[in-house]
């Protein structure tokens, strides 16, 4: 473990977690379920976003192999089939408004295995949720090319115009049918809503009408594969022609390893509307030339050209000096869809040369970092109210509309609160314009705790701002509030001059600060002072009004101050 663990590191991966089914499973929902799961140990293997060739077990274990130098790069090799014997896929232009790409390819002669099969339907599952952006880029479909004939037909039809039998069901539904069938499904229905409204779904048929898949839903249940079966046909449709070819390569050079002949593909042909044919999988090899110079110095290191090529093979591309020695040559296999610049080959090659291995330098440049003033004051006045005797509160930035609003007798249209477009819960539908109803939630949780209570927050809120790039502002609010059989105003009132003496905001009005009588709906009338300082409202403090007392499931009279501190900077 641990030297696979360590080898994960070398080649820029990480080893997450050893663990097993019944451990997961008892993880999340406690050891009675867990019962009978399997004991088998899984590697959790943490891969970069970018590297598709690495999300299977044959890419992941093909990659460290030739890390390793056991093996060499397999060569991928496309055959075209003769004349009038490969498969082809006619694209209609009905498709051109919903899915207008299609690439399609032959597996030919393949063996199975269960591991096998587990791993090619695994594959195309994380395929569609990486890089197909849940099938809303790009949707794959594969089937047993032995129970259909081709030419296949890629086109849109009504909804009721649509009728097959979907993968693993025992009877027929059309399209319209089969939308309501999966809307319950807690693996599809995310997937319903790219075609939902649409006037027609796309769908694949064969020569004998035979439907292969509806995409991005299902397949039909005429094509699924099991063990036996030998020959496949993967089709890719898709909104995006660039990633629905990446996805078709970095399919077929991971299983075509299992073809009779291995690291062949057979190539399927696909006629686009207006009688263009292009010839799928590309499998595009193509070179690169960059100069051992520049690798060495965008990683601070001093290897000769040999050396960085053989560090590049090992990463799977290919390389070798050419020239006098002063440029390296690099083949980028079509596995390899993430080398789109040459700052990704040196990145390649700083991983294979060992980050640990590079020696450490004091930069060039030399900055001194500071603090920004805004969290250096922040820092200051929280240390200084827990040193008065209140204690901090960390409470959520969003917080639900009756908290900032009905709870504090304010009409949430006064409050200029940013809401969230699609809230996961009622409890997070708003940004927060004030850090009170978070220290009264706070003061809630915490009834059994011995009085009085003396909290405080030092945190921003946020508000609209029509004048900002952004459109919201925020601020940087302090909030501080007393718990107790009585109000305590004299407590918050005291605080808020200590607040002030600390910087150094003296008690008049020219220069300094003043309290004025003032109103808050949130406020006991008369019993409400608004805080003026830098000539100009800072915030407001007071008892709370009782109404607001009891909306916070509280019972016991309540003062608090909240304050701007931006003026303070």
């Amino acid at each position: 473990d641990e030297e696979f663990d360590e080898l994960c590191f070398e080649f820029g991966l990480e080893l997450d977690e050893i663990t097993s089914e019944k451990d997961i499973i008892s993880k999340e929902k406690g050891e009675e379920k867990a019962k009978g799961a399997s004991d088998v140990v899984l590697y959790k293997i943490d891969v970069p976003a970018n590297r598709y060739d690495l999300l299977c077990l044959e890419g992941l274990v093909r990659g460290l192999q030739v890390f390793k130098e056991r093996i060499n790069l397999p060569r991928f090799e496309k055959i075209i089939p003769a004349e009038g014997e490969g498969q082809r896929l006619i694209v209609t232009e009905q498709t051109a408004q919903i899915r207008p790409h299609a690439v399609a390819a032959v597996l030919r002669n393949i063996t199975f295995t269960k591991d096998r099969y587990d791993s090619f339907i695994d594959l195309q599952e994380k395929l569609h949720q990486n890089i197909c952006r849940k099938r809303a880029l790009v949707a794959i479909g594969t089937h047993d090319l032995d129970t259909i004939t081709g030419p296949f037909t890629f086109t849109a039809k009504a909804p009721s115009e649509i009728k097959f039998k979907p993968l693993n069901q025992s009877q027929e539904y059309t399209a319209s049918q089969i939308m309501d069938l999966y809307r319950t499904d807690s693996h599809l229905r995310h997937y319903l809503h790219l075609i939902e409204n649409k006037p027609r779904y796309p769908v694949i048929y064969d020569s004998n009408g035979v439907v292969l898949s509806m995409p991005p839903i299902i397949n039909g249940d005429h094509t699924k594969i099991s063990l036996s079966t030998r020959n496949v046909f993967i089709e890719c449709t898709g909104t995006d022609i660039t990633k629905a070819k990446i996805v078709l390569d970095t399919i077929v050079t991971m299983f075509s390893e299992y073809c009779e002949k291995p690291f062949t593909v057979e190539a399927a042909e696909v006629v686009y509307p207006n009688g263009k044919t292009h010839v799928y999988p590309e499998l595009a090899y193509r070179t690169e030339k960059v100069k051992p110079e520049y690798i060495n110095k965008k990683i601070g290191i001093s290897e000769t050209p040999s050396s960085l090529a053989k560090l590049l093979t090992r990463m799977c591309l290919k390389s070798h000096v050419t020239g006098n020695g002063n440029q390296i040559e690099i083949e980028i296999p079509p596995t390899r869809a993430d080398i789109i610049h040459a700052c990704d080959i040196v990145e390649d090659a700083a991983i294979a040369y060992g980050y640990n291995n590079i020696q450490m330098v004091i930069p060039k440049t030399y900055t001194i970092a500071n603090q920004l003033p805004l969290n250096k004051l922040a820092e200051l006045l929280r240390l200084d109210l827990a040193a008065a005797g209140f204690t901090e509160a960390l409470t959520f930035a969003l917080c639900s509309q009756e908290d900032i609003a009905d709870k504090l007798g304010m009409d949430i249209s006064a409050t200029n609160a940013v809401r969230i477009a699609n809230p996961k819960t009622a409890e997070f539908q708003v940004a927060r314009t004030t850090l009170l109803p978070g220290l009264l939630k706070t003061i809630a949780a915490n009834r059994k705790m011995p009085l009085p209570l003396k909290l405080f927050e030092i945190s921003d809120i946020v508000v609209k701002d029509p004048n900002t790039d952004v459109g919201a502002r925020n601020y940087r609010h302090l909030c501080a509030i007393y718990y107790n059989k009585s109000p305590g105003f004299e407590i918050i009132h005291g605080l808020l001059d200590r607040v002030m003496q600390l910087l150094e905001v003296p008690p008049n009005e020219e220069n300094g600060y003043t309290i004025k009588a003032a109103e808050g709906t949130a406020f006991f009338p008369g019993r409400c002072a608004e805080v003026f300082a830098k000539g100009q409202s800072i915030g407001k403090l007071g008892v709370l009004h009782p109404d607001v007392i009891t909306k916070f499931e509280l019972t016991m009279p309540c003062s608090v101050l909240e304050i701007n501190i931006e003026p303070f900077v």
